[in-house]
């Protein structure tokens, strides 16, 4: 199979370039070339060029799918997708379990209500750069609103041959959010390390393997519609989730929980300064880390054992010399740690 994969050397791409090639697919990648342009794959070709304005490379070419692991914009992705309609068979976005109109119920599926772009984000959305780097932290509350306008011009041009995927949390080796990196990374260093909220709350995410070996076979087999697509939901605690990666890392490590009242107080960010939490009692988010993936379960989705992505995690990031861009400072946790100890 020929596949044209939009990206493919930032994060996802690379593990969909990877699982492409393993199972003995033909890749060629469309891409600025400004991530890891150094790093030469074997049996990849590779077009550069900026997808609003270079599309004119991909001329006189055909394949039998096309994966767009970078679409944030409406116009980019028509523009593509247009363009494309001709010679690509199928056409795969890649969306986010974002794209919901809100979190407040758990377990929720892809019929759920999609989110839509406020009077105000529109003016902001239409005064965006489409050449800028762009991300899901760049554009902010805008961010699930612009997927789902993305999955509607993708399926506008692809009519019964386009496949939608809502992944949540994507985790493992080359995560440049750090996230979930913080955690591996801080526990595996030692010591008294501040936990958020209740141990019992349930977190979910998959790993960009599993996710990637998914998506290549559910492109194989030909399959359209939309999935989200993550780990199970209600599966793993906060406090197994922190356990486990203490044990398959043979840390030291103790655990002090916070509470979200002392949290707060303190102005911890959540999720940015205590990555994959979110405050308990804020309604609004109660149900982000529980989407229902049956659907892709169905489809053969399968998952790795957990202690397999802590170990490649861990042996990718303890390379990585720039500092983590996500979790809480050892300054801060420090003193925070401190003022614990001295009210209880």
């Amino acid at each position: 199979m020929k596949i044209l994969i939009i990206g493919g050397t930032k994060f996802l791409g690379r593990h969909l370039t990877h699982a492409a090639l393993q199972r003995r697919h033909e890749v060629t990648l469309f891409n600025r070339g400004k991530k890891y342009s150094g790093e030469k794959i074997e049996n990849v070709e590779q077009i550069h060029g900026d997808r609003n304005a270079d599309l004119e490379k991909l001329a006189n070419r055909s394949w039998d799918v096309c994966i767009d692991t970078c679409g944030y914009l409406p116009q980019s992705v028509k523009a593509s997708a247009e363009f494309l309609r001709d010679a690509v068979k199928r056409y795969i976005f890649v969306s986010s379990i974002s794209a919901y109109a809100n979190f407040r119920q758990p377990d929720f599926d892809e019929t759920a209500p999609l989110a839509e772009l406020t009077a105000e984000q529109r003016e902001k959305f239409e005064k965006i750069d489409p050449k800028g780097d762009l991300t899901g932290a760049v554009l902010g509350e805008m961010y699930g609103a612009l997927k789902v306008l993305c999955e509607r011009e993708a399926e506008k041009m692809f009519p019964n041959r386009t496949l939608i995927v809502r992944p949540g949390l994507i985790v493992g080796e080359f995560d440049f959010t750090d996230r979930f990196s913080y955690w591996v990374m801080r526990i595996a260093r030692g010591g008294t390390i501040l936990a958020p909220g209740s141990p019992d709350r349930f977190v979910q995410f998959i790993d960009a393997h599993d996710l990637a070996d998914w998506m290549i076979k559910m492109a194989e087999t030909g399959e359209t519609g939309i999935f989200n697509a993550t780990g199970k939901p209600f599966a793993l605690t906060f406090g197994a989730f922190l356990q486990e990666i203490k044990q398959t890392t043979q840390s030291d490590a103790e655990f002090s929980w916070a509470t979200e009242e002392f949290l707060k107080r303190e102005n911890v960010a959540p999720w940015s300064e205590m990555p994959l939490y979110l405050h308990e009692s804020d309604k609004n988010w109660q149900g982000f880390l529980s989407a229902n993936v049956d659907r892709a379960l169905e489809k053969g989705l399968k998952f790795r054992a957990f202690d397999e992505t802590i170990r490649a995690t861990l042996n990718w990031r303890k390379n990585i010399e720039d500092p983590l861009k996500a979790g809480i400072s050892a300054e801060k946790e420090k003193e925070l740690l401190e003022k614990r100890y001295v009210q209880k």
